[in-house]
């Protein structure tokens, strides 16, 4: 996720690095073309009508995309620039019955639309990373949507224990596995081999990923590893080839995504070195060429007791979701901010299970996001983490009233 290469999130149980139903009250979509399915416990078929009426009208016509008979858990997941494919990172299960990887792969697929342009499901799924290796993050480049880059050790990791950002006893951590490199790939010629990725930034000794291209193409904006510091950020100039980090401060600064305008950048950080997340904005500084070389008027929009990752801009380019336990460290939830008064938060999602990692469709038509909910059982009576989509209302989430006053920042400028 935009968190690590090989995290394991307490009850997500992610080993990455960062509701369903058609209408109000309706069943959920689970259609996944050229899929078998497991049939859904009627306890977790009934759990899931009830999150789709709940999170009616801000999301509708809720999607299921991955599933469990395939993966064993999928997620971290983004649109290309033209919505007709998608990325995301899962862990397959082997065909021979065998357990599955400890580690992500990275895959894409098309998104299958109905003649009303409502998506329902995915297919061609295709593996675009080297077998064994671990994989984080992928991006679509903004103006060529055949070319993916993503964060990969390309080989398998050599050492599983690498230290990362951790939280409390451990239920919420990640890792920084030092071959975790920058890549990219042509998806005309890419086919799952080392051979077909093109380094970008990284040289195997040090962790560096979370990746994502400004709307111009032109500067990469990643996180990378200094021991000193734990995660900073840092640019690269795409036909300079100069690097510059841009966020330098104690704790962990990651998941770093630009505006829709190329202007602001929205990133998750452990700054008070708490054990916890929460998100800051900043401008970003340009030269008289255009080149990114700082930041300034950084803010936090989050300034609480909660864990707050994975923020990703509306594309009107003053909302933003984000993951967060302000409902409840056993229930992470999808919620949404003003960044302009981010004095108080939405609830987008509300549903058993953790709902994260959202983003959106170009258009801002449709909210794509990492789930536990549905008829996929991953073992105690639990949904297994998948990919879903819905139908997303702006002006529907605006009209909801706020969670409870005091439980979210005041956007105070970073000291």
């Amino acid at each position: 996720m935009r968190s690590a290469a090989i995290a394991s999130f307490g009850l997500l149980a992610f080993l990455a690095a960062c509701a369903s139903g058609g209408g109000a009250g309706g069943a959920g979509a689970v259609a996944q073309p050229g899929a078998a399915r497991a049939e859904p416990t009627a306890a977790l078929a009934a759990r899931a009508g009830d999150c789709s009426a709940a999170e009616a009208p801000v999301l509708r016509n809720h999607v299921q995309l991955t599933f469990a008979d395939r993966f064993a858990k999928a997620g971290e997941n983004y649109f290309s620039p033209d919505d007709r494919r998608i990325v995301f990172q899962a862990v397959e299960r082997p065909k021979d019955g065998g357990a599955p990887s400890e580690f992500y792969s990275m895959y894409v697929a098309d998104v299958v639309r109905d003649a009303g342009g409502r998506i329902t499901g995915i297919d061609g799924i295709r593996r675009i990373s080297p077998e064994g290796s671990a994989n984080t993050c992928g991006w679509f480049h903004p103006k060529d949507p055949n070319v993916v880059i993503f964060g990969s050790t390309v080989v398998p990791p050599s050492n599983r224990e690498t230290p990362g950002y951790q939280r409390g006893t451990g239920r919420y951590r990640w890792q920084f596995p030092p071959e975790m490199r920058v890549v990219q790939c042509d998806l005309r010629t890419a086919d799952g081999t080392a051979q077909s990725l093109q380094p970008l930034v990284g040289d195997g000794n040090g962790y560096a990923a979370e990746c994502s291209l400004s709307p111009d193409a032109r500067t990469l904006l990643y996180t990378e590893v200094d021991p000193k510091t734990q995660g900073d950020l840092w640019v690269l100039d795409m036909p300079t080839g100069e690097r510059r980090r841009i966020v330098q401060a104690p704790g962990y600064d990651g998941g770093p995504f630009f505006s829709p305008d190329g202007k602001r950048i929205i990133y998750r950080s452990d700054r008070r070195e708490d054990n916890l997340l929460q998100i800051y904005q900043a401008d970003l500084v340009r030269d008289s060429s255009g080149k990114v070389n700082g930041i300034a008027d950084e803010r936090a929009l989050t300034a609480n007791e909660h864990v707050n990752w994975c923020p990703y801009y509306h594309p009107d380019g003053r909302h933003f979701v984000y993951g967060s336990s302000e409902v409840g460290h056993s229930n992470y939830e999808v919620l949404m901010r003003d960044a302009e008064h981010p004095e108080r938060s939405i609830r987008i999602t509300e549903c058993p299970g953790a709902d994260v990692l959202p983003v959106f469709s170009a258009d801002g038509r449709w909210m794509l996001w990492t789930a536990q909910r549905g008829s996929d059982d991953a073992g105690g009576g639990k949904p297994s983490s998948q990919v879903w989509v819905a139908e997303f209302d702006l002006e529907a989430a605006k009209r909801k009233v706020p969670l409870a006053a005091g439980s979210a920042g005041d956007g105070a400028r970073a000291r």
